[in-house]
């Protein structure tokens, strides 16, 4: 790849589009003139802060200050020479590809190696925080160093995320999801306008599920950069990112002409693949055993409903489940009444106002692959899961499943002297 600086490029980092933004950009670099301490500091810096904040001036100071007062709270100038425990090493799925043609660096993250479930049981949620800001400090300062070669178009980085065979029990586990949550509102408090694309790809429908709860934490000008291409929209996907990245950049796996010295189209020398952790890892042996997942199980008969009820009093609180059923499907579906209404006769075919459905019941092939969803809830709302097999006049269904309802997950919940 041959990368040369390109006057275009930077016009577009540093082109204000009118004198108050210009004005804005003198104003702020004033306001916050006793912050500026690194070499990286420079008007590019500023106008990232002012950009995320739609040039108020105030207000992108004061994101400024909050985002510096965080570093100091996660020590992150510190972290250059921490040791990485093993298991990121082997584990934790992602690697840098290349560059892109303005030579930012690009990241890639084979999602379905993340096994967020044994990671955890072997290092704590703020460990696993910690290593994540570490490597993506060390993308940051290698966006850096390319833009000091080949101009600023050089200093985002550009990140490809492979969901091919996501599973969302990654997601629904919840110590997991508490971490992503947290790295997301990280991300969008302290590092704006460093992400100049994102290209998920191979996306499988049950992904909508989590990234619809994702969407709501990321800011506009972050989901401006997220491109979505499904599993079946392989070719297209592939047709963008090359139009941003030259094929020798790029593994043969994800569309380019790149391998491994013994012919690999993974490129496994580059990029951690992630995979399941053996539990040889775990810290504590009572771990192994809280990991395995315990479900309930009944028999819904032939022309009959299994019924479940929760009683949702926080706002944004979760409501998850997994089941699967033996040799044959059922109907689930999930309604809601407000709680103030419970007492009244609800009837779960009825199609009145008294009932709200959440999930329409409809027939779900759970005897082939287990079923696995959650959704955000409303305070003061009672819901009901029905497994439905009025349909069936001969046989009963074996049903295995696990339902839950979770209290919001909170960014705070994670404190920096977490263990």
């Amino acid at each position: 790849m041959e990368t040369k600086k390109c006057e275009p490029a930077y016009a577009r980092h540093l082109i204000l589009d009118d004198d108050k933004e210009k004005f804005a950009l003198m104003k702020f670099r004033k306001q916050v003139a006793d912050c500026l301490t690194e070499s990286y500091h420079d008007d590019r810096f500023l106008l990232r802060w002012l950009r995320a904040r739609k040039f108020d001036v105030d207000k992108a100071e004061q994101m400024l200050r909050r985002s510096l007062e965080w570093r100091k709270k996660w020590k992150l100038d510190c972290l250059k020479n921490m040791e990485i425990p093993e298991v990121f090493q082997r584990y934790y799925p992602h690697g840098l590809s290349g560059f892109d043609k303005e030579g930012s660096p690009i990241i890639i993250v084979p999602f379905a190696g993340f096994d967020s479930n044994g990671i955890l049981h072997t290092v704590s949620k703020k460990e696993m925080i910690t290593v994540t800001l570490k490597q993506f400090e060390e993308y940051l300062d290698l966006a850096r160093e390319q833009a000091n070669k080949y101009g600023p178009a050089a200093i985002k980085i550009t990140c490809i995320i492979d969901m091919m065979d996501f599973n969302l029990k990654q997601f629904t586990f919840r110590p997991a999801a508490e971490v992503v949550i947290s790295l997301i509102q990280m991300y969008e408090a302290n590092y704006p306008e460093v992400l100049k694309t994102c290209f998920i790809i191979n996306t499988p429908r049950v992904f909508m599920f989590a990234y619809n709860m994702i969407k709501k934490f990321l800011d506009e000008y972050t989901l401006e950069k997220i491109q979505l291409y499904r599993t079946s929209e392989t070719n297209k996907a592939r047709t963008e990112i090359l139009k941003l990245i030259d094929a020798d950049q790029l593994p043969v796996h994800f569309g380019g002409t790149m391998t491994d010295p013994d012919g690999n189209p993974k490129c496994i020398t580059k990029i951690n693949y992630g995979g399941k952790v053996p539990k040889s890892y775990y810290v504590k042996k009572r771990d192994i055993n809280r990991c395995e997942e315990v479900y309930n199980s009944t028999v819904v008969k032939r022309g009959d409903k299994f019924k479940l009820k929760f009683v949702c009093d926080e706002e944004k609180s979760f409501l998850k489940w997994s089941f699967y059923t033996e040799g044959n499907d059922i109907k689930f579906g999930i309604g809601k009444v407000p709680t103030a209404d419970e007492n009244k006769r609800i009837d779960v075919n009825s199609k009145s106002d008294q009932f709200e459905w959440e999930i329409p019941l409809h027939k779900v092939a759970s005897h082939q692959n287990e079923e696995i969803g959650f959704i955000e809830c409303v305070a003061n709302y009672t819901y009901h899961i029905i497994f439905d097999n009025s349909y069936s006049v001969v046989r009963n269904k074996k049903l295995s499943y696990r339902v839950a309802l979770t209290p919001p997950v909170k960014s705070s919940m994670l404190a920096v002297d977490e263990e």
